[in-house]
């Protein structure tokens, strides 16, 4: 399990300059770095999907963990995998299945029950990863479109061994067709409870967001307390929430179908105030395409990573690529227009040309050093049988922002 080869990395580094539209007004971002991790596109390898790095602790130093699986169609899914590294990214131990996260047949013959979205977090108070995602179900070699009621999934590494699988239980009518967190950043405070916000709907429609307090005993994650409900009624409603503690206040971000993301603050991650749509700093709203949003907290500023609509792709289907970040002005919760970076850039022509180019947009944003931050992300083609580079965008920190 120890013995890690080193992976061929493509790497291109990019001075992270605004975008020639705005101004420069000094930054904390030095530089980004893309690298290739492991090669799909050509049909050399799987591709690997939902890349999501933790951090691990440990006496030899840092380890990150990382857990991911492939994409063999829309929304189909192979069983979760994970793998290490013990130098920061530049070598990796081979992939390897995450058993408890695999899939298996439904009791009713239908087909089978997978797992997917999943996000692996350290847990200091027990030294555990905990690696929460949600169940999806499958028919025949496809996604089934009449899914059953979906629920969180989790299981535990510790000690170089997991766990069985658990749900997580939550009896609340209102998530009677699904309650999750898929995608979702979460937040281990300093009890060991767990905080995060959960998407829910008693049907497919209209989804709501509401925050979650949990107990984890480094082997059950319990509920414990909700917060207020946060509504909407475009398409499906509000998805994948993401939320990050920062400087005292609890930030939820949370795609929507309604070419917007939205943002709401909270004191204490339960209650949430009235949500509002991205905007920039001059209150312009920011065309998204129901895609997820992460955030990068950092010593000097919080940043949000997106997609959003552009001159260069505005065919590809819902912008997804290329990947942008942007500080938050946390007076307002709006970007701050003059400090958008590309993170990963789109590749080919998103105006005469989309289905030529690879698709992002199912990404982690990961602190690795006090210098050095990550966002992975797993692409893909879909009109070329769904193949993708595994890609990372390494950032390099620079300079305090006077905007902060």
């Amino acid at each position: 399990m120890n013995r890690r080869r080193f992976i061929q990395q493509t790497t291109a580094v990019f001075c992270a300059a605004p975008l020639a539209s705005a101004q420069s007004t000094g930054g904390l971002i030095a530089s980004i770095e893309k690298i290739t991790l492991k090669r799909g596109r050509d049909g050399s390898g799987p591709t690997w999907f939902h890349p999501r790095p933790c951090m691990i602790p440990s006496k030899d130093g840092p380890v990150v963990f990382m857990t991911m699986q492939e994409i063999r169609g829309s929304d189909y899914f192979l069983p979760v995998h994970w793998m290490e590294s013990h130098d920061l990214g530049k070598t990796w131990t081979e992939p390897q299945p995450v058993p408890p996260l695999g899939r298996v047949a439904t009791t009713d013959g239908r087909g089978d029950e997978g797992v997917c979205d999943v996000v692996p977090q350290w847990h200091a108070k027990t030294g555990t990863v905990l690696a929460m995602g949600h169940n999806v179900f499958y028919k025949g070699k496809g996604f089934d479109r009449k899914q059953p009621p979906r629920r969180p999934v989790y299981a535990v590494f510790k000690d170089g061994k997991w766990s069985e699988r658990k749900p997580l239980l939550w009896d609340d009518p209102r998530g009677a067709f699904i309650y999750t967190n898929n995608c979702g950043q979460r937040e281990v405070l300093e009890d060991g409870s767990i905080a995060f916000v959960m998407s829910f709907g008693a049907k497919e429609t209209s989804r709501s967001a509401v925050g979650v307090r949990c107990s984890f005993d480094g082997e059950t994650l319990a509920i414990q307390k909700v917060g207020k409900e946060i509504k909407h009624a475009a398409g499906r409603g509000l998805l994948e929430p993401s939320m990050v503690r920062y400087r005292g206040k609890f930030y939820v971000t949370l795609r929507a179908e309604d070419k917007r993301g939205y943002v709401a603050a909270s004191d204490d991650g339960l209650d949430f105030a009235e949500k509002q749509p991205w905007c920039w700093d001059d209150g312009t709203p920011l065309d998204m395409s129901s895609t997820q949003q992460h955030w990068l907290p950092h010593s000097d500023a919080l940043h949000l990573v997106y997609t959003r609509k552009d001159t260069s792709n505005v065919n590809v289907p819902r912008w997804r690529s290329p990947l942008f970040i942007a500080q938050v002005d946390l007076k307002n919760m709006r970007l701050i227009r003059a400090t958008e970076r590309v993170v990963l850039p789109l590749e080919g022509d998103g105006v005469s040309k989309p289905d030529d180019v690879p698709m992002m947009g199912n990404f982690q944003t990961t602190n690795i050093t006090p210098d050095e931050s990550w966002v992975t992300d797993g692409e893909m083609l879909p009109k070329h049988r769904f193949r993708g580079d595994l890609q990372l965008g390494k950032i390099r920190w620079g300079r305090p922002n006077s905007l902060v």
